[in-house]
């Protein structure tokens, strides 16, 4: 690799055999790598599959055994899971993906930073808020602790520390950090209530991470997402709002 010629990365991003992103339209996990799909225009080098009631097929399974989306398929033999790993390797592997996922090791360490505080501190309060969508059972006492953590901790690391002195995480431009965090955000309207007790400067910044990427209708599309409830179940609708 180090004595690999100059345009050696450039030769396999233009050769590259294309891929399959499964996705599930109502969940955060898959708008990011949507979107950072349509923000390359890679729709040629990448097919965005609907998965949904499609992962505990025998077919996807062979795929992805843990049944998760969302799931890239980057040859017949190799398959990554995990909305993380798949926007990583997007743009590693596609043309331009370098202004989403900077070349430059401390910002690429932020961002990779960033992501595990999504993962590990973020989004363990987003089930009992917001997975109504998907018909789950919930705890509306879980769902009003958790957002008080979101409020007590959680946020403010958001804006005091990540978003200190820039528009985006520690960027004047959107990375794949913030595609990690914006659609998970969206969750929360779910309950109105809740969504009215997120810091101005939250849905601030909420707003300028979708607005950085209008071609990807499958973010912008969950602000849709109390409708997708009440399609589930009006009678739990009426209980969230209430929350």
């Amino acid at each position: 690799i180090i004595n690999a010629p100059k345009n050696t990365t450039t030769t396999h991003r233009i050769n590259i055999k294309k891929m399959k992103l499964h996705t599930l339209p109502p969940s955060a996990n898959s708008h990011g790598c949507i979107a950072v799909v349509k923000h390359l225009k890679a729709e040629d080098k990448v097919e965005i599959i609907n998965a949904y009631g499609k992962t505990r097929t025998p077919e996807f399974l062979a795929i992805n055994p843990c049944h998760t989306c969302p799931t890239l398929e980057i040859n017949d033999d190799v398959a990554v899971w995990e909305s993380n790993a798949i926007m990583r390797h997007l743009a590693t592997t596609l043309e331009g993906g370098e202004d989403l996922y900077p070349k430059d090791p401390i910002m690429r360490a932020k961002i990779d930073m960033v992501l595990d505080w999504r993962q590990t501190s973020l989004y363990k309060n987003i089930p009992d808020i917001a997975y109504c969508v998907f018909g789950m059972p919930v705890s509306h006492e879980a769902a009003k602790k958790n957002m008080k953590e979101l409020l007590d901790e959680h946020f403010p690391i958001l804006l005091d520390v990540y978003l200190k002195d820039t528009p985006f995480v520690y960027s004047d431009k959107p990375t794949i950090a913030d595609l990690g965090i914006a659609p998970v955000l969206t969750f929360i309207k779910v309950r109105s209530k809740f969504w009215d007790a997120v810091p101005d400067k939250v849905k601030e910044y909420h707003t300028r991470v979708l607005e950085a990427f209008p071609g990807a209708k499958e973010v912008s599309s969950l602000c849709n997402m109390q409708h997708v409830c009440t399609l589930r179940s009006a009678h739990m609708h009426t209980v969230y709002s209430e929350l």
